[in-house]
């Protein structure tokens, strides 16, 4: 999710992004003599990360200058794997630049690898490989030690992994994750960890960097949320990426409505599919983090109000398209806000229970289309058509 600020108006936004699942192909990809030395030199890269062995990690480089300290800035990542699959190897005399998949999990978080693909320097002296320097391919995303050093921050709940943030500053987003994660299990009675890691990088261009994307598509968000859509059960956790810039304008109660907001992403994650509208998915996350706050709909929906006390109530809830960030900014506010007062009146008409029914059947749906009014049938027992002229008429009743 990410948040927007206008005015005293807190519009809790998201963005999903799916983790692209790469299976492991047959044969040896380089099959020569380098290429089962770079192998083996990984191999003990690779356990000296995870081993913390500085002295067995200085044996495998010899960094270029200017090269990132990858072994100091992961060290106080808590790690329960870390590991290299050579993809390819491009050697010319003395030098060769290798591509490897790394395949790493967080202790107590990830139930499956994470995977980056990463590009390797390498420099041969005395017989011997060395790495001279290692970072993301080209088009990945970097990962946070990419960034500078990392430090953790565990909390009851959460984990909070941050590079450029204060000890304080970091003990304060795990305060609010520890806070999210209860909230968002009272509203949401599906199966889910229970645990979030929210990553913290130095500014927008950090968090841009993380999401392999230009940081103007992210000005003003104040937190994404990333991970695999369908919930397999192979993927590792989400990962929540905080905005430093914008998430840190925000007062103490957009901030809690950003995690929660977020953290519903993370427990209905195994329950939301291509199937599933944006309108709904970012309805009920906005829905559960303003849950109990008290917060009426004219607080929190000014610009819908201002577009139906001039007569333009909208004729339909939002499409997908309607929640791009690269868009109009009024019209994205309202797009959030029309999401969250269609997900409201279901609360408070049907009940919360046929809420979370409601969008359980229709991420459980083959395909998008027929998903919400099958849905809308089985469990509602109203139409389409029935259910926008309700919410029509709900958002008069609400912002009139």
């Amino acid at each position: 999710m990410a948040g927007h600020r206008r005015g005293s108006r807190v519009v809790a936004l998201c963005v999903v992004l799916c983790l692209a699942v790469l299976a492991g192909c047959g044969g040896d990809p380089v099959p020569d003599a380098a290429g089962r030395e770079v192998r083996t030199l990984l191999e003990q890269r690779a356990h000296a990360v995870l081993d913390r062995d500085a002295r067995a990690y200085a044996r495998t480089e010899r960094p270029a200058a200017g090269a990132p300290d990858l072994f100091e800035n992961v060290r106080d990542v808590p790690l329960d794997s870390w590991e290299y699959r050579l993809t390819g190897l491009d050697r010319s005399g003395s030098r060769a630049t290798a591509n490897a998949q790394l395949r790493y999990r967080v202790k107590g978080y990830d139930r499956a690898p994470l995977t980056a693909a990463r590009t390797l320097s390498l420099a041969r002296h005395d017989g011997r490989w060395y790495v001279t320097a290692e970072r993301p391919e080209k088009k990945s995303g970097e990962q946070l030690w990419d960034q500078g050093h990392v430090t953790a921050e565990r909390g009851a709940r959460s984990l909070v992994l941050g590079v450029g943030q204060s000890a304080a500053e970091l003990r304060a987003h795990r305060d609010v994750a520890d806070r999210a994660v209860p909230a968002v299990r009272d509203a949401w009675p599906g199966s889910w960890p229970g645990r979030v890691v929210v990553l913290v990088p130095r500014s927008l261009d950090g968090m841009a960097g993380l999401l392999g994307a230009p940081a103007s598509g992210y000005r003003g968000i104040a937190a994404v949320t990333t991970g695999e859509s369908g919930g397999s059960g192979r993927a590792p956790a989400d990962r929540i990426i905080v905005n430093p810039e914008a998430y840190g304008v925000l007062g103490d109660f957009g901030k809690q409505v950003v995690l929660t907001h977020e953290t519903t992403h993370v427990a209905t994650r195994a329950q939301t599919s291509a199937a599933t509208p944006l309108w709904l998915s970012e309805g009920f996350a906005d829905w559960v983090g303003y849950r109990g706050t008290g917060r009426t709909a004219v607080q929190a929906a000014p610009e819908l109000r201002r577009a139906v006390q001039d007569e333009r109530v909208p004729g339909a809830l939002p499409e997908d398209d309607d929640f791009g960030f690269g868009g109009d900014a009024d019209r994205l506010a309202q797009a959030y806000e029309g999401a969250w007062l269609a997900c409201r009146m279901i609360a408070e008409q049907w009940g919360e229970r046929k809420l979370t029914d409601f969008y359980r059947a229709v991420g459980a749906h083959k395909e998008r289309a027929g998903a919400v009014e099958d849905a809308l049938r089985d469990v509602l027992d109203t139409t389409a058509q029935d259910f926008t002229a309700r919410w029509r008429t709900y958002l008069r009743s609400e912002l009139g």
